[in-house]
């Protein structure tokens, strides 16, 4: 034995204990080895709570929150900020003038140039902060006093889709994680019997990018979006086609939960395993949870009304508006509400237009944040509105119709209300025109920075190991807090 040669080992001696430690760190034994060493004794990049979690358990945050839940209003097709946020009255002195180098740069749709377009929409202040909104938000109004209103984003494409991928995961490109799965991920969600994060899209048509924009991507399965109808039945194949008594359906489940944990202690490293065996068993909780959960029809009809489920314009906004809240109330930690099909994309007929948008959307949302506050549920719930980017400060001459405008990423308007942000405060400044952000600018990654931030996550140490880098929602861009929003 002792006279055999053996690769990588010197030929004159055999392996003695020292010389084998001494060679221990190469190969991939020596990188198995450095792992395991690593998670022992907690020299892992990322907090041992943050990284690898592959359920919905609870998980402490990483300091105290100002909010446990997030609701996403998200406007997809780009609102207009200068005809709904932003006032620029300097538009009315040099209508119809040319637009300066700098925004023709930037215009997507270079044929179908026009000039600089006031908004036809009047402004006045409203609230006792005096923030100054459009008439075409009359609910607005009565809310504005508990809202953060943001003057100054901006992102880096005026196309939609990488928009939507900037906004939704941090990067312009698809295939990363949506920022409910990253919201899960770190904190998990409350309530065993609901998934952790839930998508109301429009029962129309999906919106740009589809299922893409709440996918979990290289986090594990069980951290993506769960899709629910506003319609009937809220989620497809909830109920068992056969109806059996309960002691036998718990006594199946009991049997299938034991087959279920010993296959996966015989895989231990398969994330996607555990996610799978989890969904399962999420699956099975929800036949008697959601049902509940997503039945509108218990709450009140002054409630009802209030976010105008008993009109045409606003019953399906109004409908998912209501689910958010009662879904909010049970401990789902992120829910995210999608818009009828580019609905804010006005490229022409930019005042019919926005009048149908703001129609559908306006009375629903301000009735979601006064029925949260008098619940009180606003302290602790965040609620984010917002699109993929604005628009343009002149107009835009497509077919027949009359004047638009083009999509417009270097400044635009979203706002946030309660979960720990100011009430009735206004950041940032765009420009004369409304066309570029100059004040307190605040990028993508600065906001999602923020978010996780009034969720008790600090953005640099919500991580998760892929290929060997320490992934992140702000990925390797700089970003920060953006503090003047905190109260």
């Amino acid at each position: 034995m002792h006279s055999e040669r053996r690769a990588g080992w010197p030929a004159a001696r055999p392996p003695t204990r020292r010389l084998f430690f001494s060679r221990i760190a190469d190969g991939l034994h020596g990188a198995a080895l450095a792992s395991l060493l690593g998670a022992d004794t907690g020299i892992a990049a990322s907090p041992a709570h943050r990284q690898g979690a592959a359920n919905l358990a609870v998980r402490p945050p990483d300091f105290e929150p100002r909010a446990k839940s997030v609701i996403h209003l998200f406007m997809n097709g780009g609102p207009s900020q200068v005809d709904m946020f932003d006032p620029k009255p300097l538009l009315r002195k040099y209508e119809g003038q040319d637009a300066p180098r700098d925004i023709l740069s930037k215009i997507e749709f270079a044929d179908e140039i026009g000039g600089l377009l006031p908004s036809p929409f009047e402004f006045a202040p409203c609230g006792q902060c005096g923030m100054e909104v459009s008439e075409l938000l009359p609910h607005f109004t009565e809310i504005a006093d508990e809202v953060t209103l943001i003057r100054s984003m901006w992102g880096e494409s005026f196309n939609h889709e990488p928009s939507l991928y900037l906004m939704h995961s941090g990067r312009i490109l698809p295939g990363r994680p949506s920022l409910g799965s990253w919201v899960v991920y770190g904190l998990g969600s409350e309530n065993r019997n609901l998934p952790g994060y839930v998508v109301l899209d429009d029962p129309k048509k999906l919106p740009v990018n589809g299922i893409q924009n709440w996918q979990s991507g290289w986090l594990p399965p069980v951290f993506q979006g769960t899709r629910v109808r506003s319609e009937d039945p809220p989620l497809l194949n909830l109920h068992p086609a056969e109806q059996r008594s309960s002691p036998l359906v718990e006594a199946e489940r009991d049997l299938l939960r034991r087959l279920n944990r010993g296959h996966l202690s015989e895989r231990p490293w398969q994330p996607d395993l555990q996610a799978r065996i989890s969904s399962y068993e999420l699956a099975a909780r929800m036949q008697l949870a959601a049902p509940e959960a997503l039945d509108i029809s218990q709450e009140s009809e002054a409630t009802r009304q209030m976010y105008g489920i008993d009109r045409e314009e606003t019953a399906s906004y109004g409908t998912r508006c209501l689910m958010a809240r009662r879904l909010v109330e049970r401990g789902v930690r992120f829910v995210q509400i999608f818009i009828e099909y580019q609905i804010w994309d006005a490229h022409s007929d930019l005042e019919e237009s926005l009048r149908y948008s703001c129609g559908k959307t306006d009375q629903p949302i301000a009735a979601l944040i006064k029925d949260l506050k008098q619940r009180g549920l606003l302290d602790s719930t965040l609620v984010i509105w917002g699109g993929e980017f604005g628009r343009m400060p002149l107009g835009q001459v497509r077919d027949a119709g009359s004047a638009g405008r083009d999509h417009g990423p270097d400044g635009f308007s979203m706002w946030m209300a309660g979960g720990g942000v100011k009430r009735g405060h206004v950041h940032g400044i765009t420009d004369d025109l409304g066309h570029k952000a100059v004040e307190g600018r605040v990028s993508v990654h600065d906001f999602h920075a923020t978010m996780l931030h009034l969720l008790g996550m600090d953005h640099r140490e919500l991580t998760h190991e892929r290929h060997g880098l320490q992934e992140r929602l702000t990925d390797q861009y700089p970003a920060r807090v953006v503090t003047e929003l905190l109260a």
